[in-house]
């Protein structure tokens, strides 16, 4: 039959048949569901930045986006202010070793001396960043945690920005060094954010989200 759809094995129905006539005002709306974007926070339990930690989480946040906080073995995290003083313990949401990195769209590492040195020695912590490369998928650091990309092959072609006193041991490992308060560098089919201090998380904040909804 011309003009016809089959149904099962056994009947046919007419394309008008199939389309039946509404006003306007019954007409369907269709909703499209976006996804909500997911971002992973991997962090020590001991001497995280705590601006580097609470101000994405609260930025990303009021931007819809979904955000977690992984440790090693899911420990309350001790931040820190300017390296030195005690400030706010944060729990965290996951366990670092037990998570699914494919979860997440985006991982993200806060600064803090400490942390980013034990971080460095932290074969599930280094691997993420590996793992989310290889996907093509988003890593954004800030302050000293850039250290943790010395551990990698991923630093040769990228233009990076850090803490100054990384300087040269990002270039030593590849890198290009830059000292602007955000760079992203999508080299290698994957970005990499890198950003200097507490005084530009605002624009570190703001080139996630650019990232992660979409936006150039």
């Amino acid at each position: 039959m011309i003009g016809a759809r089959r149904y099962g094995h056994t009947g046919y129905l007419s394309v008008a048949a199939a389309q039946p006539r509404l006003a306007p005002e019954q007409k369907a709306v269709i909703v499209t569901t976006v996804p909500v974007p997911h971002a992973l926070v991997v962090t020590h339990w001991a001497g995280v930045e705590r601006d580097e930690l609470l101000r994405p989480v609260a930025d990303l946040t009021a931007r819809e986006i979904r955000v977690s906080i992984a440790s090693p073995r899911g420990r309350v995290v001790q931040t820190v202010v300017d390296d030195v003083e005690r400030a706010e313990r944060v729990d965290a949401d996951l366990d670092l070793d037990s998570l699914d990195p494919n979860a997440y769209d985006i991982a993200i590492f806060p600064g803090g001396v400490v942390n980013a040195d034990r971080l460095r020695l932290n074969r599930t912590a280094v691997g993420i960043i590996t793992e989310f490369a290889a996907a093509g998928k988003p890593v954004a650091m800030i302050c000293h945690s850039p250290w943790l990309l010395i551990e990698t092959d991923l630093l040769p072609g990228k233009t990076v920005t850090s803490f100054p006193s990384l300087r040269s041991d990002l270039l030593n490992a590849g890198a290009d060094w830059v000292d602007q308060p955000v760079v992203s560098s999508d080299t290698d089919a994957w970005r990499l954010i890198t950003s200097r201090r507490p005084i530009d998380l605002r624009a570190f904040a703001d080139e996630i989200a650019g990232t992660l909804l979409g936006r150039p």
